[in-house]
C-alpha cells in the first residue's frame, strides 16, 4: 500500500480538515469573546499561535493511533482484520458536516448581524471622537475669546530672488500647519481658511478673528538653490506680542529638522499639554522629491485645468525620484481624478490611474488619511463599492478627525447615503477648523438644504457669494435653494445672475416649470438635453422628476446607469427625485444600484414628495 494511500486508510486527512475547520470556528468565537471582555491583542495571538501548533500533533496522533472497540490504541497494535478505520471515517465525514453546517452558520451571523452592529459602533465611535474633538477645539474663554491653544499658520513670504519658488514657502507652510494639526489639544486653523490672506495686509488681530484662533504664526522663506532660511515667529493676536520667534540656516536635506524644530518651539511657547507624549515629527523624505510634491500641491490648489495638468506632471515626476513616496501618489490621484470629473482627460482611463495612485499610496502609508480620502471617493462615485467606500472614509475619519478636507468628503458620502443629520454634523465640524474654505461652504449650504434647513441653507450660501462673487455656480446654487423654499420667481432671478453654462440651464428651466411657464420649460428642457445628454443624463433624469413626469425620469436614470453617471451614487438623497418615490420602479432601479438596504435606513422625514 502507497504511503498516501496509508494516510487516507488511517483517516489522517479528515482529521486535519476536521481540526482546521473547527480551529478556524473556535478562533471565530474567541475573537468575539476577547472584544467582549476587552483582552490585549497578545491574547488572541498567543491563541491563534496555540492552535496552529496543535495541526501537526492531531495529525502525527491520527497516523500513529487508531480508535478500537476496546478505546484507542496505537496503530501499530491493532489487528487490520479487525480495524474499524472505515467506521472511524464516516463517523469524521458526519462530525466535519456537522462543523461546516455550524461555521457556515456563524459566517452569516457574523456577515449580517454582526458585521453591521460593528460598522454602526464605529461609526458612531468616531462620530463622538469627532464631536469631542470638535468641543475641545471650539474652546472658548468666558469674554468669548478662542481658547489660547487655538493657532494660524499664514503662508509664509516668499523672499526668493526666483518668484517660481512661490511654491516652497506655501508648501513649507501648509506642512507646518499639517504638523500641528497633529496635536489633540491644538486647535489648528484648516490651510483653505489660512490661505485666504495670502498676499493681504492686515492686522494680525483682525486675522486672528476671523480664522477664531488667539495664536498666529507666520514667517519667511528665502531658498536659493539647496539652500534655505527661514525665519518664523509666534504671536499672540489679542495683544500683537511676540511669544517666540527663530531664523533657520539650512540645506534643502535638513528641511524636516527644521519643521520639527519650529513645531516644537511652538508648543512650548503655548505650552500644549501632549499627555506624555512627544512633538509630532516630519516624515523624511527625498528632498528633490518633496520639493516637486510642494510644487504639485501649489498647482492643484490653483484650480483651473492648466493648473491640473501641472499638479499631475509635477506629482509623476516626484514618484519617478522617489516610487515610495505616499504623499505624492495621494497627489497624483486627487488631481488625476478632478481632470477626470471634468472631462479634461479620458473618464475611464483617469479614473483607473486615479484608482490605482490611491491604493498605492495607502499601501505605502496606511496612515496617510489624504490617501484614504481619494480612495474613498472614487470608491463611491466611479467603482459604486459604497461598502468598500465608507470603510475608507471611516479609516480616514480615525486617523484625521479634525482636518477640514476629510470631515468635507464624510459629510458629501453621507449625504449622499441619505444620512443627512449625520452630513450636516460632518460639516458644522469641517467648518469649525476651516471657516473661509469655498468649498467646504458650497458643499455645506447643499447639504442643509438636502437636510431641508433651507433657510441656514440660503445663509451660507449668500455668505459666500459675499467672500467671492465669482465662485463658480453660486448664483445658480442660491436660485435652487430658493426654488426649493417655494419662491420660484426670485429663484429665477438669482439664477440669470450667473455665467451661462450647464447649471444655470438646469436650474432655469425647473423655475420656469415651477412658474407654470410650461412651453418655455419644455424649450429649455430640449435645449439641455441637446446640449447636455452625453454626460448630463442624471441631471436630465432630476428635470423630469422634478416635473413629476416619472416614465421620462426613470427613462434618463436608465441611461445615467449605462453610462455609469457618478451622479448616481446621490439618489437615496436627492430631493428632485422625491416623486418617483413611491413608484415600484424606484426601489428596483435601487436594489440594481445595490443602494435598496440604504435607502431603507433614510429616515422617513426624507421620503415621498416634496410638502
Amino acid at each position: 500500500m502507497s504511503f498516501f494511500a496509508e494516510l487516507k486508510r488511517r483517516n489522517v486527512f479528515k482529521v486535519a480538515v476536521a481540526y482546521i475547520i473547527t480551529s478556524w470556528l473556535v478562533a471565530q468565537v474567541a475573537q468575539l469573546a476577547a472584544d467582549s471582555f476587552g483582552a490585549p491583542d497578545w491574547v488572541m495571538k498567543m491563541f491563534i499561535t496555540l492552535l496552529i501548533l496543535g495541526l501537526p500533533f492531531a495529525v502525527i496522533f491520527a497516523w500513529a493511533f487508531e480508535m478500537t472497540p476496546e478505546g484507542l490504541k496505537k496503530e501499530k497494535d491493532v489487528d487490520r482484520s479487525r480495524s474499524i478505520a472505515s467506521t472511524t471515517g464516516a463517523k469524521l465525514n458526519h462530525t466535519i458536516t456537522i462543523i461546516l453546517v455550524l461555521a457556515l452558520g456563524y459566517f452569516v451571523f457574523d456577515k449580517f448581524v454582526l458585521d453591521p452592529k460593528r460598522d454602526a459602533e464605529l461609526v458612531q465611535t468616531t462620530q463622538v471622537a469627532i464631536e469631542q474633538n470638535a468641543s475641545d477645539a471650539e474652546d472658548v474663554s468666558e469674554a468669548g475669546k478662542p481658547g489660547r491653544e487655538s493657532i494660524a499658520v499664514l503662508p509664509f513670504v516668499n523672499m526668493s530672488d526666483d518668484g517660481a519658488n512661490e511654491y516652497f514657502s506655501d508648501g513649507l507652510s501648509e506642512e507646518l500647519l499639517n504638523l500641528l494639526a497633529k496635536i489633540p489639544e491644538l486647535k489648528v486653523a484648516a490651510r483653505t481658511s489660512s490661505f485666504q490672506f495670502k498676499g493681504k495686509t492686515g492686522d494680525i488681530e483682525t486675522i486672528a478673528s476671523q480664522l477664531k484662533v488667539a495664536n498666529v504664526l507666520e514667517g519667511s522663506v528665502r531658498k536659493s538653490g539647496n539652500q534655505v532660511r527661514i525665519t518664523a515667529q509666534l504671536i499672540q493676536a489679542d495683544n500683537g506680542y511676540h511669544l517666540w520667534s527663530e531664523t533657520y540656516d539650512r540645506t534643502l536635506e535638513n528641511i524636516f529638522v527644521v519643521q520639527d524644530e519650529i513645531a516644537a518651539a511652538v508648543v512650548d511657547a503655548l505650552k500644549v499639554t501632549l499627555l506624555g507624549a512627544p512633538a509630532p515629527i516630519a516624515k523624511e523624505a527625498n528632498a528633490e522629491a518633496y520639493a516637486l510634491y510642494l510644487q504639485g500641491r501649489y498647482w492643484y490648489n490653483l484650480s483651473g485645468e492648466d493648473n491640473a495638468a501641472k499638479s499631475m506632471q509635477v506629482y509623476q515626476q516626484a514618484i519617478d525620484i522617489d516610487p515610495g513616496y505616499a504623499p505624492a501618489w495621494a497627489g497624483l490621484s486627487i488631481s488625476t481624478i478632478f481632470m477626470a470629473g471634468q472631462g479634461w482627460i479620458d473618464l475611464k482611463s483617469g479614473v483607473t490611474k486615479a484608482r490605482e495612485a490611491a491604493e498605492k499610496s495607502v499601501t505605502l502609508d496606511p496612515g496617510l488619511a489624504l490617501g484614504w480620502v481619494s480612495l474613498s471617493e472614487i470608491q463611491y462615485y466611479y467603482d459604486w463599492n459604497w461598502e468598500a467606500a465608507i470603510q475608507s472614509m471611516q479609516m480616514a475619519l480615525k486617523l484625521e478627525p479634525n482636518a477640514s478636507y476629510v470631515l468635507r468628503s464624510a459629510g458629501r458620502i453621507s449625504k449622499d447615503q441619505g444620512q443627512l443629520e449625520r452630513a450636516v454634523s460632518f460639516y458644522r465640524q469641517a467648518i469649525a477648523v476651516d471657516p473661509l474654505n469655498q468649498r467646504l461652504l458650497d458643499s455645506f449650504s447643499g447639504a442643509l438644504e438636502a437636510a431641508g434647513l433651507l433657510q441656514e441653507a440660503e445663509q451660507i450660501g449668500r455668505h459666500l457669494l459675499s467672500l467671492n462673487p465669482d465662485y463658480f455656480a453660486i448664483q445658480s446654487t442660491l436660485g435652487w435653494i430658493l426654488l426649493r423654499q417655494g419662491n420660484a420667481e426670485q429663484a429665477l432671478l438669482e439664477t440669470q445672475k450667473d455665467d451661462d453654462g450647464f447649471w444655470k440651464d438646469l436650474i432655469t428651466q425647473l423655475c420656469l416649470y415651477s412658474l407654470g411657464r410650461h412651453a418655455e420649460a419644455d424649450a429649455a428642457l430640449a435645449a439641455l438635453i441637446e446640449k447636455y445628454r452625453s454626460y448630463g443624463a442624471y441631471q436630465i433624469a432630476e428635470s423630469y422628476g422634478w416635473r413629476n413626469e416619472p416614465d421620462e425620469a426613470f427613462k434618463w436614470l436608465d441611461i445615467a446607469y449605462e453610462q455609469h453617471d457618478p451622479g448616481m451614487g446621490a439618489l437615496p438623497a436627492d430631493a428632485t427625485l422625491r416623486n418617483l418615490h413611491r413608484d415600484p420602479r424606484w426601489e428596483a432601479l435601487l436594489k440594481k444600484m445595490g443602494l435598496l438596504d440604504t435607502w431603507h435606513q433614510v429616515p422617513a422625514k426624507y421620503k415621498g414628495p416634496l410638502q
